[in-house]
């Protein structure tokens, strides 16, 4: 479903926050911030080959809650007949950004395939449970070193440098420093239940500041880890267009809005600030979910920017 510009530019500057790079932009009314709003391709490279996705789980998180991540992995490029809508249908919004990358290259699209990769525990805090941006880094070259996406995934009750107070995630890539190339990229994302559920969980939890209104049921009925799969949507739609800095994005390149980001606070048709839009619910739980997944699990996931359209697209 498609909603215009203008809506999307209502959405931008709520106050919700962005799931980018860097911390929560707000926008003005100045013709340099006019200048900036246009979503497109920086004529970068795209993430594509086979790719593997390396969960590194640091602190304590339960088998149930690690297994709610893994299968939304494996649901991504599900080849099962699954339920529509389904988090495979979402996840293949992704093919328009290569489509339209390489047709303003002239060149034949190129692919892309994920996959899970290894999975890591760091149950003891080897780092303690107050981390900084570096020992992010760290932990993130813990997983594989050529073509992957090392997710890092910290417990509710590690503080990390930025979470809460300008951010729920980043996506980033580690460079060689013998010649600059890249030589992966990565991703954090922290589970806000006990720190900012109404920053980084909505619409699970009450939001902390704007409209307000009855925080939805959990499709996995885990408030911290359904928020923390909104998330890690967002940011690997933004890691696979947006590698290393230079594919799709709006606004300034250190703090872009990119396929999800771009649509902040969208999931459903008709949303606006406050409401996540109409969606699913599952009548035994009342749950409100947008995607089906393997093993019978339902999600909630974010819009994605249709770069062919120029408008915000969902999955209802």
């Amino acid at each position: 479903m498609a909603f215009s510009q203008k809506f999307l530019q209502i959405v931008l500057v709520s106050s919700l926050l962005y799931l980018s790079l860097a911390a929560a932009r707000p926008l003005t009314e100045s013709s340099e911030a006019d200048s900036t709003m246009e979503f497109k391709y920086h004529m970068g490279p795209l993430l594509t080959g086979n790719v593997s996705i390396n969960l590194i789980w640091y602190g304590n998180f339960k088998p149930a809650q690690r297994a709610i991540v893994s299968d939304f992995i494996t649901s991504l490029l599900s080849h099962k007949p699954e339920t529509q809508p389904s988090v495979a249908t979402w996840w293949t919004a992704i093919r328009r950004y290569y489509i339209l990358a390489h047709t303003k290259e002239r060149q034949r699209p190129s692919s892309l395939s994920l996959s899970l990769g290894g999975q890591i525990l760091d149950g003891k805090y080897s780092l303690g449970k107050s981390l900084t941006a570096k020992q992010l880094l760290s932990l993130a070259g813990k997983g594989g070193k050529a073509n992957s996406v090392n997710v890092v995934l910290t417990a509710a009750d590690v503080a990390v440098e930025g979470f809460c107070v300008s951010k729920c995630g980043t996506h980033g890539s580690i460079s060689d420093p013998r010649n600059g190339a890249p030589r992966f990229t990565y991703i954090w994302v922290g589970n806000s239940e006990t720190q900012c559920p109404g920053q980084c969980a909505w619409p699970f939890h009450q939001p902390i500041y704007g409209p307000q209104s009855p925080p939805l049921i959990a499709p996995n009925h885990d408030m911290g880890l359904d928020g923390m799969v909104i998330n890690l949507a967002g940011l690997l739609a933004g890691t696979v267009t947006n590698p290393f800095g230079t594919g799709y994005y709006q606004g300034p390149s250190e703090s872009p809005l990119e396929a999800a980001s771009a649509c902040s606070g969208v999931y459903g048709r008709g949303a606006y600030p406050g409401y996540a839009g109409n969606l699913l619910v599952d009548p035994r739980s009342g749950a409100s979910y947008n995607a089906n997944g393997v093993n019978g699990r339902k999600y909630l996931l974010p819009a994605l920017f249709d770069p062919s359209k120029s408008s915000c697209s969902t999955l209802l």
